[in-house]
């Protein structure tokens, strides 16, 4: 729990960022290290909870020991403090730097806005760890003598992997792209999360039976039969990567894109590779010199706008139909769950406006180009008040409102098409398994992650890939010794 009387004492502080000025000149990390010293005080804050909340259901969905490992950092015990956070998330760097972190939002001092600085501290214990060579690989000492194929390299299938090469099976990973990590690498934005980190895992994972075969399309370069019919199971975590139908006018006006295309191909470009990719276009999406529009509130929209600024946007304008949020919300009303309250992203603050309560009418452009995006005010129903029409300028505008389910082009196309997958009919495509065995209706296929539930959380991948490698343990052993 840390220090007896540190939330007393001490104040919260997180890691500060460089300058905007400064950040938006390049792609890496931007986030200032804290020292040791701070990191530890601020482990000291972690106070005696009757019910710590922060570690699950309503905080963490992979129910890390928060509290715990909080008292270890305090007391320089790192090495344990590593162990301990690797008993419930398989990688913490990663969700130190892109988690929301909902146990924050659940910690008890959270009643008084001074939350725990729990992500920060995640963070710090993971890259101390890789700084005093704690993480290693640990092969497994009996081989079981099973194989499992796991179809797709995001948190989900890496976590699964690993969980299962531990656990003495033989894992293959079938990967579509050029490079293991799924949306975590061509998703997510290298100035979030360099892609070194993923680097480090593979390597390791390369050490514990897991071994990658990346640029193979399953369903297309080989078929979803043929692992079935040679390994003893297969795990399908492919990502929720079909955008969601914005179903706005002037969608096919050159300079409009959905939000991914964009995305991908610029951690493509940081990663120093072609800029083609599967199942996305392959024409050079640029912002330098643009008056940018992005049509979105969520995260894929706030890295759209950190990505236009460090490609040299001259405006970036992000349009949201919800009503703009309440700077604080009633903690008596919501507290332990995830508030609505104004946030700001570190990409907003580097100079984008916001529009709430704004429905996008139409993009509108001259001879086939985008010039701009017919917009109105909405009343709280979300219908367009009349009368309040504007249209901002675009030569670019991205639609970030989310995606429906996995492309159904290769993996999904074969299993519906051939071997009668069960999937979700209501406005998505995604695969039907519960959470107990995450079993499929096509025998020896598994399925976790976005692709099951939907568009959600690395660490919410990373727990249902946790769980499915568990289930597929049991299935093939009659036990298993793999943790929930």
């Amino acid at each position: 729990m840390g220090k007896v009387t540190g939330f007393m004492e001490i104040d919260r502080q997180v890691a500060k960022y460089q300058p905007a000025s400064d950040r938006i000149r390049h792609f890496r990390e931007f986030t200032i290290p804290m020292s040791d010293a701070e990191v530890t005080k601020q482990a000291a804050r972690c106070m005696d909870c009757g019910i710590p909340y922060c570690h699950g259901p309503t905080g963490c969905p992979v129910h890390n020991q928060i509290p715990d490992w909080n008292d270890l950092v305090y007391n320089n015990k790192w090495e344990e403090a590593i162990r301990n956070l690797h008993s419930t998330n398989n990688f913490p760097e990663f969700t130190g730097r892109v988690c929301p972190a909902p146990c924050e939002e659940a910690c008890t001092l959270n009643l008084e806005d001074m939350p725990v600085a729990i992500k920060t501290v995640e963070q710090a214990i993971a890259d101390k760890a890789y700084e005093l060579g704690f993480i290693v690989p640990q092969p497994a000492t009996v081989h079981t003598g099973k194989k499992v194929a796991i179809i797709g390299s995001g948190p989900s299938g890496l976590a699964a992997a690993q969980q299962l090469g531990r656990a003495g099976h033989e894992v293959h990973v079938y990967e579509r792209e050029s490079k293991a990590g799924g949306l975590l690498r061509y998703g997510i934005p290298d100035f979030k999360m360099e892609k070194n980190f993923i680097d480090r895992r593979v390597e390791q994972m390369k050490g514990e039976n897991v071994t990658f075969h990346c640029g193979v399309n399953v369903g297309v370069d080989v078929k979803v039969e043929t692992l079935l019919a040679d390994y003893d199971a297969v795990l399908y975590c492919g990502g929720s990567e079909t955008p969601r139908e914005a179903g706005i006018p002037g969608v096919d006006l050159h300079g409009v894109y959905d939000a991914m295309p964009y995305l991908v191909q610029q951690n493509r470009r940081v990663g120093r590779e072609n800029i083609d990719s599967t199942g996305w276009p392959s024409d050079p999406i640029l912002a330098g010199g643009k008056h940018v529009v992005v049509v979105g509130g969520g995260d894929t929209a706030s890295d759209c706008v950190g990505t236009a600024f460090r490609q040299g946007a001259v405006k970036v304008t992000q349009l949201d139909i919800r009503p703009r949020p309440p700077e604080k919300e009633d903690k008596l009303a919501v507290w332990p769950f995830w508030a609505t309250r104004m946030r700001t992203s570190s990409s907003q603050a580097e100079g984008a406006i916001r529009e709430f309560q704004v429905a996008t009418l139409e993009f509108v452009g001259e001879d086939g180009v985008l010039t701009g995006v017919k917009c109105c005010q909405v009343d709280e129903r979300r219908k367009p008040i009349a009368g309040t029409e504007f249209i901002i300028k675009a030569d670019l505008g991205f639609i970030a409102i989310g995606f429906s389910g996995p492309f159904k082009d290769s993996v999904l196309k074969e299993l519906d098409g051939k071997l009668n997958l069960n999937v979700d009919s209501r406005g998505s495509t995604n695969v039907i398994a519960n959470t107990t065995d995450y079993k499929t209706s096509v025998d020896k296929l598994w399925t976790a992650g976005d692709v099951r539930r939907g568009q959600s959380l690395v660490v919410w991948a990373i727990r249902e890939g946790r769980q499915a490698a568990r289930a597929i343990d049991e299935a093939l052993m009659g036990s298993s010794v793999l943790p929930r």
